[in-house]
């Protein structure tokens, strides 16, 4: 059950009316889905949340496109986001993901899962290798 309204004429306001055609856009398409509809109701958290999304996920970077929607899918079903979990996934799945791609990603979701709260049970200290970081051979070899 929604929290707030969607406001009655979104694009009535200039505001919204250019963050939309922003989506537009830079999807490629017509279709403003619920999010974006629903975050309409206050024109300033619209404009900034499409900005940081926008920035994110749709800027070229060294994740491909199809991976960043996957790991946003991932970590939405962490997070309960049932809303999200659906939308990426159609993103991922428009991106090129293939059934046993998405089938691999629920099997990683699903372990994570499991030794993350296995790991919070048993609190072992973090290995310092982790803690120190990045493999400085492999960056001279980059």
């Amino acid at each position: 059950m929604p929290t707030v309204s969607p406001p009655a004429e979104p694009e009535a306001d200039p505001r919204v009316r250019a963050v939309f055609d922003d989506i537009r856009a830079t999807r490629g398409s017509d279709f403003i889905n619920n999010f974006w509809l629903y975050l309409a109701f206050d024109a300033d958290l619209l404009a900034a949340t499409w900005a940081e999304v926008k920035g994110v996920m749709a800027a070229p970077s060294a994740l491909d496109p199809k991976v960043k929607e996957m790991i946003y899918a991932a970590v939405s079903a962490a997070n309960a986001c049932d809303y999200c979990v659906h939308s990426h996934l159609a993103a991922a799945r428009a991106k090129g993901m293939t059934t046993a791609e998405q089938a691999d990603l629920f099997r990683v979701v699903a372990l994570a899962g499991k030794t993350n709260h296995l790991a919070n049970a048993i609190r072992p200290p973090v290995d310092p290798v982790f803690v120190q970081g990045i493999d400085t051979k492999r960056e001279r070899d980059e």
